[in-house]
This record gives C-alpha cells, sequence and structure tokens, in this order.
C-alpha cells in the first residue's frame, strides 16, 4: 500500500507535463512584429509602393492632366534616349554630383578629423548642423542676395579689392560652380557630423599604439582613420549621390531671371518642366523612372567597390 502511494506521489500529472513543456517552448513573437510594422507597412504602401506603380503606368501613356491617358507602350523611353535635352540634364547633374560631392567630402572630413582629434566640443557641433536646418528656399535666396551683381556684399568686397564684378548666377561658366558652393555650404556639416559619429567608433588604443611607434596625425589618418571609417563613408557617399542627383530647390530659385539658362538645367528641373510646364506627364514619368533605374545602379556600384557590407571594426 505504501508502495502505490509512492508510486503516485511521484508520478507527475499531465497538466503538470503540459505546463513544461508551454514553459520550454520558445515564445513566437512574429505576430507581434507584424503588428508592429503594419502602420510602416501601409505608409510605405501608399506615399512609396502606389506612386511608384502610377507612375511606370503613366510612363507607358501620352498624358496631360487634361485628357485619359493613352497607352503609348515604350514610346516616352524610346524618344528619352534621342531627347538631347535629357542627356544634356544629365550631364548637367553629373557636373553638379562630381562638385557636390567632391567639396562635401574633403571639407566633411577635415572638420570631423579636426573635432575628433582636437576637439569634441557641442557646441561647434550644433553651429556646424545650423546650415542643414536652413530650408533650400531659404538658402538659395540668401546666398541670391549675397552674390547679386549689383547689391550682392560678396561682389561690394570684391570691388574693394581690386577686382572686377562677378555674376555668379548668371554666367553660364560660374552658375553651376556657385549652385554647388551653396549646396556644400548647406550640407557639409550635417556630413561632417555623420563622418565624425563613425570616427568615435574606432577604438582609441589603436590611436595609442600608432602614437607609441612614432606615427603622426597623417599617417594615422590614412593608415587608421580611413580603413576603420570605410563603411560610415560609404553611407555617407551614397547619401550624397542621392541627394545632388534631387536636387531641385536651389536651382529653381536661381534659375528665375538668370541668364544661364540650360547651364543649370538640371535633371529634376528637366523633370519638372515636363510634367508641370510643359503637361507631359507621361513623358515626365518615364524620366523619373529612368533616373531611379540609374540611381539605383550607382548605388549598388558604389556599395560594391567600397565593401558597404563589412566593416574593420570587428
Amino acid at each position: 500500500m505504501r508502495t502505490e502511494e509512492r508510486s503516485q506521489v511521484a508520478e507527475p500529472s499531465d497538466d503538470d507535463g503540459a505546463s513544461r513543456r508551454r514553459r520550454a517552448r520558445p515564445r513566437d513573437d512574429r505576430r507581434a512584429a507584424w503588428i508592429f510594422l503594419i502602420p510602416a507597412l501601409a505608409g510605405f504602401a501608399i506615399f512609396f509602393g502606389y506612386p511608384t506603380v502610377r507612375g511606370f503606368w503613366y510612363s507607358l501613356t501620352d498624358y496631360n492632366l487634361l485628357s485619359e491617358p493613352a497607352f503609348v507602350g515604350g514610346d516616352n523611353y524610346a524618344q528619352l534616349v534621342r531627347d538631347p535635352q535629357f542627356w544634356h540634364s544629365l550631364a548637367v547633374t553629373a557636373y553638379y554630383v562630381v562638385i557636390n560631392i567632391g567639396s562635401q567630402l574633403l571639407l566633411g572630413l577635415l572638420l570631423a578629423a579636426l573635432m575628433h582629434r582636437l576637439t569634441r566640443s557641442v557646441a561647434l557641433r550644433a553651429m556646424l548642423l545650423l546650415p542643414w536646418l536652413v530650408p533650400n528656399v531659404t538658402v538659395g535666396l540668401l546666398w541670391i542676395w549675397l552674390l547679386d551683381a549689383d547689391l550682392g556684399f560678396v561682389n561690394h568686397l570684391l570691388k574693394a579689392l581690386g577686382f572686377g564684378t562677378v555674376g555668379f548666377f548668371v554666367s553660364p561658366d560660374w552658375a553651376m560652380p556657385t549652385i554647388g558652393m551653396v549646396n556644400t555650404w548647406a550640407y557639409t556639416g550635417y556630413t561632417a557630423l555623420l563622418l565624425y559619429a563613425g570616427m568615435l567608433q574606432i577604438p582609441p588604443h589603436l590611436y595609442e599604439s600608432a602614437a607609441i611607434d612614432g606615427a603622426g596625425e597623417l599617417r594615422m589618418f590614412r593608415s587608421i582613420t580611413l580603413p576603420m571609417l570605410r563603411p560610415v563613408l560609404a553611407l555617407v557617399l551614397v547619401v550624397s549621390l542621392i541627394g545632388s542627383f534631387q536636387i531641385f530647390d536651389t536651382v529653381a530659385v536661381a534659375s528665375k531671371g538668370s541668364g544661364a539658362g540650360s547651364a543649370i538645367r538640371v535633371i529634376y528641373y528637366f523633370i519638372y518642366q515636363q510634367a508641370f510646364q510643359y503637361f507631359h506627364m507621361g513623358y515626365a514619368s518615364a524620366a523619373a523612372l529612368l533616373l531611379a533605374l540609374v540611381l539605383g545602379v550607382l548605388t549598388v556600384v558604389q556599395m560594391r567597390l567600397l565593401r558597404a557590407s563589412r566593416s574593420d571594426l570587428a
């Protein structure tokens, strides 16, 4: 009798085994994750997915906002390939991209290295970010006033120094470099802060070891900072490339009353003119999709060349 009682006490019940199995089973949070992702996915579908599909449909039609879209197939794309203005706009944009990215990257690296090695002042970082916070239209208007050939402070200063007047936004030779300079002034602080954040991730003992071995600041920058900063540099280059190809505000402001004409007609301004001045919505949609394709290819090439998915910090 006592043996049977001990066996009955020792044997676990079915409810205890089921509860242990429930405790041992890993918790599945996928349903909760999808619930939290629904707002973001809905926003992406509404504001990015649907306009992309709609734009692709318009690119296959002849649409002018006043009548129903008429399907024309690939005629818009064939016309774009033969359109010299489209290729000229791409060339002007590429010229601006070289100026903008080159100047931003060099100045950003210089400012980030100075902050990293000399000072880490919060006030300095806030000052660098101020131009980036100013709206692009305001930046354009500010520099148009400063660089005006008759009333601008810069030309008055050049006259006082014995130089002639320069039509910064009027001359076809000066207009695009001037716009590149304006946007470099506006965005270099943001670029420098991104690079500075990447430099803070570099282990300090690498610099200490290099200093003990007698390496100078330039040698440490070339042998330690740049290799370790490669993933952040890839991010900065991709973001700067996409942002540079999307330049519109400064060009739209500068082109009002400017004699530069086609010298500053970037691809975004070309698309804007086709869509909202000439009402060639299908043609503008085809140009926008080709631009998206070009940006996608350039981004993939950059990521592959810079090996952005691999970090030297590991």
